[in-house]
């Protein structure tokens, strides 16, 4: 699988996942708490594999708009890394709070999906070519084989 079509394979899973948690009511602790979970880890390896794969292939390739577009994606993983989904696991899951926050996290996702699918890959097709995607892939496809082993070892020695 190339490198975009994995990314965008990750994009529906995690939209997926921001759908069912802003469908869940506030009595459905349990599940909140889970698609969290899931939502966290499928955001974790999806961050690492673009920033340490695709947006610095991206970056070279290109010129100044390519790199300002680089530096704008990288913000808004940090955004969502370290500020809103902290807040949201540290949020009573059966509040309103919860609910609005939740629905923060779903639109600043969104809106970085739909950038990255309308205008990043596009351009990433065209100054990488089909060679180079499949190359990304592979090695994506390893790094997040990677990632998971290493995300689920814990749970297994428990």
């Amino acid at each position: 699988m190339n490198a975009i079509d994995l990314l965008k394979a990750d994009h529906v899973r995690v939209k997926d996942i921001l759908a069912q948690l802003n469908e869940s009511s506030d009595r459905a602790t349990k599940k909140r708490v889970d698609l969290v979970a899931k939502l966290e880890m499928e955001i974790t390896i999806h961050t690492k594999l673009e920033e340490e794969i695709l947006y610095p292939a991206y970056k070279k390739a290109g010129g100044k708009e390519q790199e300002q577009m680089y530096y704008e994606a990288k913000e808004e993983h940090r955004t969502v890394d370290s500020l809103v989904l902290p807040d949201l696991k540290a949020t009573d899951p059966s509040t309103p709070e919860f609910a609005g926050r939740a629905k923060v996290v779903k639109e600043l996702l969104e809106h970085h999906i739909e950038e990255e699918e309308t205008e990043m890959f596009p351009h990433a097709k065209k100054l990488l070519g089909k060679a180079t995607l499949d190359a990304l892939g592979e090695q994506m496809e390893a790094m997040k084989a990677e990632y998971k082993k290493g995300l689920s070892a814990p749970n297994i020695a428990a």
